[in-house]
């Protein structure tokens, strides 16, 4: 197969063309998974949040005792 005939087959055709948007498709979840990978490991868990509400609610009931 000669680079023409790649060139016709995967820019010209509807398969080719499918070819090129599933590899897009593919490359980019194995970029997200890579970098959702390294982002967890940059942040840890850190426990659970606690919320403002709920601590100046706690607040509030101790000062009125």
């Amino acid at each position: 197969m000669d680079l023409a005939a790649i060139y016709h087959f995967i820019f010209e055709t509807y398969a080719g063309i499918g070819c090129l948007v599933g590899a897009g498709v593919v490359i980019s979840v194995i970029a997200a998974f890579i970098s959702e990978r390294k982002t967890r490991k940059m942040f840890r868990d850190r426990g659970e949040r606690v919320r403002e509400d709920e601590d100046a609610d706690t607040s509030e009931d101790t000062e009125s005792e």
